[in-house]
């Protein structure tokens, strides 16, 4: 029985969940993600977890941050003045927004706070900092 390794495109479906068990994406619904293992298309953590499968396997991975998205970085988070957003723009944490780089290369940005003078804005992967854990289940080899 063929057994994944790097180099190999595979299809996968995956559930993705927070240790607290919320869900935070899933291929269930949809058709199934399809990469090849070590190119670096999706986080490292994942592509690994793929080796060894076999066709029809299923397992759980367990990834820390650095396995995932990395550690939320401090130098990402930046305060800005309030009217440095346009009037039109509803402000609320959690709130997502487009910001550009100096370059002018789009930056998603999340809102995390917002006073009378400032907003909080968070450049890092909503996921950064966080263990992540996946079920995945290698449904063939493409």
């Amino acid at each position: 029985m063929k057994k994944a390794q790097k180099g190999d495109k595979v299809k996968v479906h995956f559930t993705g969940t927070l240790e607290d068990g919320t869900e935070f994406a899933s291929s269930r619904q949809d058709a199934p993600v399809e990469f090849t293992i070590g190119e670096g298309a999706l986080i490292p953590g994942f592509e690994e977890g793929a080796i060894g499968m076999a066709e029809g396997e299923q397992k759980r991975i367990q990834l820390e941050p650095t396995e995932a998205f990395g550690e939320k970085r401090p130098e990402l988070v930046s305060k800005v003045p309030k009217n440095a957003i346009p009037d039109h723009i509803e402000l609320s944490v959690g709130l997502q927004l487009q910001m550009n780089s100096q370059a002018g290369d789009p930056i998603p940005v999340t809102v995390t706070d917002v006073n009378e003078e400032e907003v909080t804005i968070d450049a890092n992967p909503p996921l950064a900092g966080k263990p992540l854990t996946f079920d995945i289940e290698l449904v063939e080899f493409a």
